[in-house]
């Protein structure tokens, strides 16, 4: 099992299981009463998130998250790597462990294959995992000398430049000193884990999830020669876009954001939270790579 120095004492085990899916999937629906049913079945207690619940009519306890995820010993996320992602901002503030099945195509963050999950859940059930404790960004907007915006990001913060078909200057610093000013499409801030997701698309190298460091990648640079900095994960980075804004916007993995404004500044750190992921033991980052990444156009939401 995979623990770091900041690791909190054991959860008791209550055996008992949350779930939630992305009802976005045409058959997240019907999966999901399919787990319930089998967990039920083996006298493990189920909560549904209320969407869910709502969703199926379904009567089991309604785990409200995060301020419920104490009563359940892990929570089972039907859908896609946006789902995980998801998932793992929402339950950052307690760590409650996650284990990932993929309804969707790629499947990158996921752990189980849909039709492998009824084999490989008893194991799960048992304790017989791995824990894969992955690093978050802490992520503020400063405006008027004020915080306007803060977010948890499991991949990447991202400023991406408006609709017009003109580059951006956006200026980065790293530990107090400059990094750059890059003129292009935006810049991308990410963890170890998002260095294979947008990090990836825009020419960035692939980091090991165990590693300590974030990826500064700038996106379409109108330079020849701006490339990826890999910086300290314990360094502070801060980014602004240097002249009019024109519409940029600041995303936490690509799926919450916010206008940006003339002198606005983000502020990006090493989160305290971290996001907890079952693996099956044995499971390894290299396969994963070998697996998936030659299938990534056929990626999805997720």
């Amino acid at each position: 099992m995979k623990v770091g120095s900041a690791d909190r004492p054991p959860r008791p085990l209550r055996q008992a299981v949350g779930i939630l899916a992305n009802l976005d999937k045409a058959d997240a629906g019907e999966v999901a009463r399919r787990v319930a049913a089998w967990l039920e079945e083996r006298g493990v207690k189920v909560m549904l998130t209320p969407e869910l619940a709502k969703a199926i009519d379904r009567p089991d306890p309604v785990l409200h998250l995060p301020e419920q995820a104490d009563l359940v010993d892990f929570l089972i996320v039907l859908g896609g790597d946006g789902s995980l992602l998801g998932a793992a901002r929402r339950v950052a503030p307690s760590e409650l462990p996650l284990l990932g099945v993929n309804l969707g195509r790629l499947g990158f963050l996921t752990e189980v294959e849909l039709p492998d999950l009824f084999e490989v859940l008893p194991c799960f059930l048992r304790g017989e995992y791995v824990v894969d404790r992955r690093a978050m960004l802490a992520v503020e907007l400063l405006r008027a000398g004020g915080y306007a915006w803060r977010r948890l990001a499991l991949n990447e913060a991202t400023l991406s430049k408006g609709p017009f078909a003109r580059p951006v200057d956006i200026q980065v610093r790293a530990g107090g000193q400059l990094v750059a000013t890059y003129a292009g499409d935006g810049v991308i801030v990410a963890t170890p884990t998002g260095s294979t997701a947008y990090a990836l698309s825009a020419g960035g190298p692939i980091l090991h999830p165990e590693m300590q460091a974030l990826l500064i990648t700038p996106i379409c640079p109108h330079t020849l020669y701006a490339r990826t900095v890999v910086v300290p994960a314990d360094e502070r980075i801060r980014v602004r876009v240097a002249g009019e804004p024109c519409g940029t916007v600041l995303t936490v993995d690509g799926q919450e954001g916010i206008s940006l404004e003339v002198e606005d500044e983000v502020v990006i750190n090493l989160a305290a939270e971290r996001t907890t992921l079952l693996r099956r033991p044995g499971w390894s980052f290299y396969r994963v790579l070998g697996a998936k990444l030659p299938e990534g156009g056929l990626r999805d939401g997720g």
